[in-house]
């Protein structure tokens, strides 16, 4: 096997340097317009789009960490793709920090108003801003250690004497991170999300939350590999083999999706409680109705449609298409979990909306492509690199 250096590895293109950083200077600008004139709509925006781009990254953490606890051997040729999504947690949980700021634009239970709720009292322990920043911090501090540690001992076996001392390593902090991220993500989805709606509530609600996370994350490495693949640095390492691999994930994931995504909702239909059926009941009406159906179809139909013969899933133009359709159905998910809690009645997608995704996309592919351009694209002291189909 045929491994290429380091200096395989491409730097930023300038034109693409340039475009991401346009992309981020007119999207901080929408920011402070948006801020003085429309501070809810603004702020949501921030939640949603750094919330779909910590999901990426985090969910690329839990790639990494469950791939390592379970020797597979296969994924070490692509690791580096993974390592390289995960460098963005710290910039996202860094951000969140905005979202924290306009907490009483998002959230109901930190207004005033909120003294003269009984319900929001009663959950007033625990919905509370100190306590919010608390765990805002304590997950965005430990997802930060272990994303950075994990890459810093991958890059440490390239240099390794004893590359099976690192592999023990990662292996031994992997089956740290697994619970902690267990429980952090679960606090952080009930807190940035779900309380956005504080008199609803899903005891499903993390597990959906993670289901999306991680099926993000497959299709976001998905599109890493095979245009690593196809520019040049994976060329003699990506084989049809690995291709096919993370085809089966994407299948295999959106379907589990799917399944969290329908008996969340069916356990809600079928009781039909007042406290449980608000949530469906407002997104399953005019102006919201159609996204409600095309989320399915985005995250679940095509992907299975698509996807169920073998040879879609060794084809990479089809496989990167459908994951990006995929990565476009995880921010609808996201934005139909948002929007609709606080601006119910309002559908329009406008030039805040656009320019705040636009310049986290450009944050997110500055900070992936710097990751991918210091260090080898593969993992060159890993004794199961041989091992690799």
């Amino acid at each position: 096997m045929t491994i290429p250096s380091a200096t395989t590895a491409r730097s930023v293109p300038g034109l693409s340097a340039l475009l991401a950083a346009g992309a981020m200077l007119l999207a901080t600008f929408a920011q402070i317009v948006g801020s003085a004139h429309e501070p809810g709509r603004a702020f949501a925006n921030l939640l949603l789009n750094n919330f779909y781009f910590l999901s990426l990254s985090l969910g690329a953490v839990f790639f990494l960490a469950v791939l390592y606890l379970t020797e597979a051997g296969w994924f070490v040729a692509v690791r580096r793709v993974p390592e390289a999504l995960g460098t963005f947690v710290p910039v996202a949980g860094g951000l969140m920090l905005l979202v924290f700021l306009g907490r009483g634009h998002l959230y109901a239970w930190t207004r005033p108003e909120a003294a003269l709720d009984p319900l929001l009292q009663d959950k007033a322990a625990y919905l509370n801003p100190g306590g919010f920043f608390l765990r805002l911090a304590l997950a965005g501090v430990l997802w930060t250690f272990f994303a950075l540690y994990l890459r810093r001992v991958s890059l440490a076996q390239d240099s390794s004497d004893d590359g099976l001392a690192e592999r023990r390593r990662l292996k031994r902090s992997s089956a740290i991170f697994i619970p902690v991220f267990a429980v952090t993500f679960s606090l952080a989805s009930f807190d940035w999300l779900m309380s956005l709606e504080p008199h609803w509530y899903s005891t499903m609600y993390a597990v959906y939350a993670f289901a999306g996370l991680f099926l993000g994350a497959i299709a976001a490495i998905t599109v890493g590999v095979v245009l690593l693949r196809e520019r040049g640095p994976l060329a003699e390492i990506v084989t049809d083999d690995h291709l096919h691999d993370l085809g089966k994930m994407l299948f295999a994931f959106s379907t589990f999706w799917a399944y969290i995504w329908v008996s969340q909702y069916l356990l809600i239909w079928y009781g039909n409680l007042p406290e449980e059926v608000t949530h469906y009941q407002l997104r399953t009406q005019a102006p919201w109705l159609g996204l409600f159906a095309l989320n399915v179809v985005l995250n679940w139909g095509i992907p299975f449609l698509v996807l169920m013969g073998r040879r879609a899933k060794r084809n990479p133009r089809v496989l990167v298409a459908v994951a990006v359709i995929v990565l476009a159905g995880r921010w609808l998910d996201l934005d139909l979990l948002i929007r609709p809690a606080l601006e119910p009645r309002d559908l329009g997608l406008g030039w805040l909306e656009l320019l705040t995704f636009a310049g986290y996309l450009g944050l997110f592919f500055l900070v992936v492509q710097w990751s991918l351009s210091t260090a080898s694209p593969v993992p060159q002291g890993d004794p199961l690199l041989d091992a690799a189909p």
